[in-house]
């Protein structure tokens, strides 16, 4: 099953793992200008007394990353009848599944893990370490709020009837939103680990969709 889901998805992922690193290359490629124009002391006087982050171009990179992951993933399954084979293999379908999603779950988490330890790393070169995790923790809730995009979209795409295709796509759109309600840096720190649950258990939503669709709900 995961050899299969690899066949299928590992164009996918080469490019996301190119795109998305270069990106944070880009990134830190300009806080160097910057660093050259304008010297180190002005960036980190920004830094402290205007909350500048200087990754803001990255701010909806992972949600569309894990977008397009799950539409690639589990589209194909729907178009060419792949799904119905599943439910008749001689293992439990629910089991089938949920196997489809840890691997993309793990693969957007080791994509995004990279581009987080990229980040680290690189504005190290120009930031006192205080100044480094003020800016990646302001980053992280959008790798979650990648991780989450992947898991609606999942469900979305896994549900049988039209009628709560369309209610879980307003109630993604809702979920979604949660992650970029505030833009000041670090305004999410106390909810990370209340986010990050929330993501793990909404991995459920798309097996309840996998039931509706093996009960032949249309």
């Amino acid at each position: 099953m995961l050899y299969k889901e690899w066949i299928k998805t590992r164009w996918f992922y080469a490019v996301a793992l190119l795109t998305t690193f270069a990106l944070c290359g880009y990134v830190l490629l300009n806080i160097n200008r910057l660093v050259s124009l304008k010297g180190a002391a002005h960036l980190w006087e920004v830094a402290m007394f205007r909350d500048a982050i200087f990754i803001d171009m990255l701010r909806y990179v992972p949600l569309l990353v894990g977008i397009v992951a799950a539409v690639v993933q589990f589209v194909p399954e729907l178009v060419h009848k792949r799904l119905k084979l599943t439910m008749h293999l001689p293992r439990g379908y629910v089991r089938s599944v949920m196997e489809m999603l840890l691997f993309g779950f793990g693969c957007l988490a080791l994509l995004f893990c990279g581009n987080l330890v990229m980040l680290l790393f690189g504005l190290q070169t120009f930031f006192a370490d205080e100044i480094v995790w003020h800016i990646v923790l302001t980053a992280l809730p959008w790798y979650l709020a990648g991780l989450s995009a992947y898991i609606l979209v999942a469900w979305i795409c896994l549900e049988p009837i039209w009628r709560r295709r369309i209610l879980n796509i307003l109630i993604s759109i809702a979920c979604l939103r949660v992650f970029y309600m505030s833009p000041a840096p670090e305004a999410y720190n106390r909810l990370l680990p209340w986010l990050a649950g929330l993501v793990v258990v909404s991995l459920a939503l798309p097996l309840l969709s996998v039931v509706r669709f093996k009960e032949g709900k249309e």
